[in-house]
């Protein structure tokens, strides 16, 4: 979890720049890689914001909805539905807007191989949006511009009316990656998991704050 320490808060353009660099000759990263790591961190972060407190509170296992955006948050969410299942969780992946990519069909896949549910509308979901113990939102990345598009404009609609905590990926999805929820759309989530480092609009997040994937070099820190 963040700590008082100070962190540098990235812009959405030094965002994509520090992505640049890592997946560039001099550092090496390949997508799938970075994608592994960040959706390992959401899902250690969920585990260990949630798990003592939804078996202490209901006995059971925990079940949460990953819902999925088309890019690369989206695969993050993939990742993160894979290991909170060998968490032993109940995962479902709401994919609305499925990336056809072999990289996002590979990680749909591995989720059907664990025999995690992909649906691609909430009137699908086995079960309704307030039984879930927890809702992973890896829908919009550092690259969101508005306008909200259908259908996620009313998924996320649905999503605010429920009083089911939220855990974000790297941004609250509907909030301007500087100015946070300037428009009053974006979700309110409990938990964000800030990938790489904090966003600018992270300062508006008032909830818990995990850091996740320890994966940026020392030269890259300097640099950036």
């Amino acid at each position: 979890m963040l700590g008082r320490r100070a962190v540098r808060l990235l812009t959405q353009k030094v965002s994509q720049e520090v992505d640049d660099e890592l997946m560039g000759s001099r550092i090496g990263y390949s997508i799938d890689q970075l994608m592994e790591l960040a959706g390992q961190a959401v899902a250690v972060a969920t585990y260990k914001e949630f798990h003592q407190r939804v078996t202490e509170k209901k006995n059971a296992t925990p079940s949460v909805l990953v819902v999925c955006g088309p890019g690369n948050n989206g695969g993050d969410g993939l990742v993160s539905a894979r290991h909170l299942r060998l968490f032993g969780w109940n995962p479902v992946v709401l994919y609305p807007k499925r990336n056809r990519a072999p990289i996002f069909a590979n990680l749909c896949l591995l989720c059907e191989r664990f025999s995690i549910p992909i649906v691609d509308e909430i009137a699908s979901l086995p079960t309704q949006l307030s039984d879930f113990d927890v809702i992973v939102d890896a829908i919009f990345g550092f690259s969101f511009k508005p306008p909200i598009r259908p259908p996620f404009d009313s998924i996320l609609q649905d999503l605010r009316a429920v009083s089911v905590p939220i855990v974000s990926v790297d941004i609250p999805s509907g909030w301007d990656v500087e100015q946070g929820n300037v428009h009053d759309l974006g979700l309110l989530p409990e938990v964000l998991v800030s990938l790489t480092a904090p966003k600018v609009c992270s300062q508006f997040h008032q909830g818990s704050h995990w850091i996740g994937g320890r994966l940026v070099p020392q030269e890259i820190d300097d640099q950036f």
